[in-house]
């Protein structure tokens, strides 16, 4: 190749595609970059959020009296509270600030929300002293919640005997404690559709709502295990039975949803007793384990000797 070819070859890429090159690094420089969280993240406070607003809407419900739909934003609430958390667990997003908005979002929606539904319901008609259960209801389950709290911020190990605790709630759950102090309303609803007038005058009665709204909140605060079904296992005989109750179940919600309501909440009450038997067996179960396990440990550590050493000459 001549010497005057060589010189005037051009090195390199070609024009086009080094000012191309150029733009995309300027283009990079410019392109701005946020910090903060991700959306996954998000997600969960998204969903209590939503779980708020659902409890709000079922107050102005039943200011306007449609007692139903009052009914029904809570069971939404309920529905998005057992969920959140668990999203936030599988998407590795809790926090302290998501712990907290749960608790004041339970608050609200569990706390005031059924208390508030009941009095515009039936407790009106009671008083001056209609609207005491409803302060007492509301007060018992913020000490629960502040309970539950304190229990997440203490990070002391607990025992590995108190393992089977895992499974038990310490006192109705607020969620489960909103849907047992609302089965008036239920019973109110499933009367006035069947045409019941006795039954449904009977559910407005503040001598059957205060009764179970004080129940409710002592259950609440109480120290009562009851089953959280977290690690709730299944024997293989029982499996198929299951199934088909939970579908019999769904298909009662769709087709009378008040009527399941109320059966639920008086399934639920009728667990109690087998929740505090099992409680009591495990306990007793880890009690004796903890008996064995010292005894074992003492021999471990002071082993009787076979022989008596001999002192090594220094």
């Amino acid at each position: 190749m001549p010497a005057f070819d060589r010189a005037e070859a051009p090195s390199g890429p070609p024009r086009p595609v080094r000012r191309l090159r150029r733009l995309r690094r300027l283009g990079r420089r410019a392109r701005p970059r946020f910090r903060g969280q991700s959306f996954n993240r998000l997600i969960p406070n998204i969903l209590t959020l939503i779980g708020l607003c659902a409890g709000l809407t079922g107050m102005r419900a039943a200011l306007e009296g449609r007692f139903g739909e009052a009914a029904v934003a809570l069971v939404i609430a309920g529905f998005i509270d057992g969920l959140d958390g668990r999203i936030a667990r599988l998407l590795r997003a809790t926090s302290r600030f998501g712990a907290e908005f749960d608790s004041l979002s339970d608050f609200l929606c569990f706390g005031v929300a059924p208390a508030f539904i009941l009095y515009l319901w039936s407790l009106h008609d009671g008083g001056r002293y209609g609207f005491l259960p409803c302060i007492l209801f509301a007060v018992c389950m913020a000490l629960r919640l502040a309970r539950f709290n304190a229990g997440i911020a203490d990070d002391a190990p607990k025992p590995v005997s108190h393992a089977y605790a895992y499974n038990f709630f310490t006192g109705v759950p607020a969620p489960a404690g909103a849907g047992l102090a609302l089965f008036p309303l239920f019973l109110g609803l499933e009367a006035r559709k069947l045409g019941l007038t006795w039954l449904y005058e009977l559910a407005r009665q503040p001598l059957l709502a205060a009764p179970i709204l004080i129940t409710v909140a002592f259950l609440s605060v109480s120290r009562l295990p009851l089953w959280s079904f977290k690690n709730f296992k299944v024997p293989s005989q029982l499996v198929l039975p299951l199934l088909l109750s939970v579908g019999v179940f769904m298909a009662v919600l769709v087709a009378d949803p008040w009527a399941a309501f109320a059966a639920a909440g008086l399934i639920y009450v009728g667990m109690i007793p087998f929740s505090l038997r099992s409680y009591r067996r495990l306990r007793a179960d880890a009690e004796a384990l903890q008996e064995e396990v010292p005894e074992e440990q003492a021999e471990t550590a002071h082993p009787v000797p076979t022989s008596t050493p001999v002192p090594r000459a220094g």
